[in-house]
């Protein structure tokens, strides 16, 4: 389906449920699909950090894909990730993701070995003219380890080589900047990239994000409770900031569950995916919470703790 220009909403990035072998759980990723379009969403995002893709194989990202794009059908566009470390791989990645029908791609500068900003926009440039797909850029500096800078971002976009960006920097004042070098607030209709989207990607501030100017939101939790993600992508393009800001308090009280595998047990990651596939096996969406070898699982009390949050935040009765 043709994408919105620009591209905005509620775009989360998919869960890929697992069986205990390991391999994509179809069945429970079409059930995801199912929960998340009808919980409102504007977008899906497979492939990307929180769908695990840098655990799986090509095959398995093929897998997920196809699967998402045919329970989605053609209900809202689907953005698929590319990310890999260099160009080739990339490029392999995206010719495949354009065969399997997706919408646009997501992919971050390359990674492991470090690269200029001359490089990074060769890299974009390369991607957007050998596969004629939008193209949205990942900017993710904790894990790829360089930060767009606005004033590339910028350059890509209004040379039509980037759709969007995903900002997932945690630097909200580099994304402040950037609005305001895209024309700001109440200009960015008409400024230098007229049909750009900024997608934040922290699920902690979408209403501060949205007031500033940004297009949409590509949250994580948005698995678990897409449609509060939705009421409060509705109260904030509605003016209705104190709605806006109770909806994201609520959200941000939910987002505990990340913690609930005990630091000193566990990596981040394996907490948090496997606080968010634990959350959507309580609620009946997928078959279990399995995560991708070697993250950790969850121990039986640290689920238990993600389903106190689910019901503190009204997901799930009282426990």
């Amino acid at each position: 389906m043709a994408l919105p220009t620009p591209l905005h909403g509620v775009i989360p990035p998919v869960c890929t449920p697992l069986d205990l072998r390991g391999e994509v759980d179809t069945g429970s990723l079409a059930r995801l699909v199912g929960h998340l379009v009808d919980g409102g969403v504007h977008g899906l995002f497979a492939l990307g950090s929180s769908s695990e893709v840098a655990y799986l194989t090509d095959a398995q990202r093929a897998t997920a894909l196809e699967t998402v794009v045919k329970a989605a059908d053609g209900r809202v566009p689907v953005l698929a990730g590319v990310i890999d470390t260099t160009t080739p791989r990339v490029l392999d990645h995206a010719r495949t993701a354009a065969g399997l029908g997706a919408d646009a791609l997501v992919a971050t500068a390359p990674f492991y070995t470090r690269t200029h900003p001359r490089e990074i926009a060769a890299h974009f440039r390369r991607l957007r003219s050998s596969v004629d797909l939008p193209l949205v850029a990942y900017d993710i500096p904790m894990a790829v380890h360089s930060k767009l800078p606005p004033p590339l971002v910028r350059e890509l976009a209004e040379e039509g080589t980037l759709a969007g960006v995903k900002d997932s920097s945690g630097d909200e004042g580099a994304l402040r900047r950037l609005l305001v070098a895209l024309g700001g607030r109440t200009a960015r209709r008409t400024g230098p990239a007229p049909g750009f989207a900024v997608l934040t990607g922290s699920e902690l501030t979408v209403d501060a994000a949205l007031l500033a100017g940004a297009d949409g939101v590509v949250p994580g939790l948005g698995n678990v409770d897409p449609a509060g993600y939705v009421r409060l992508y509705a109260a904030a393009r509605a003016g209705d900031w104190e709605r806006a800001a109770a909806e994201q308090e609520r959200l941000v009280a939910l987002f505990s569950m990340v913690d609930a595998g005990p630091e000193s047990e566990m990596g981040r990651s394996s907490s948090a995916l496997g606080a968010f596939k634990a959350a959507l096996q309580l609620l009946g969406v997928i078959e279990r919470g399995t995560t991708a070898f070697p993250q950790l699982p969850l121990s039986e009390e640290s689920v238990r703790e993600v389903g106190r949050r689910l019901s503190t935040a009204g997901l799930l009765p009282p426990r």
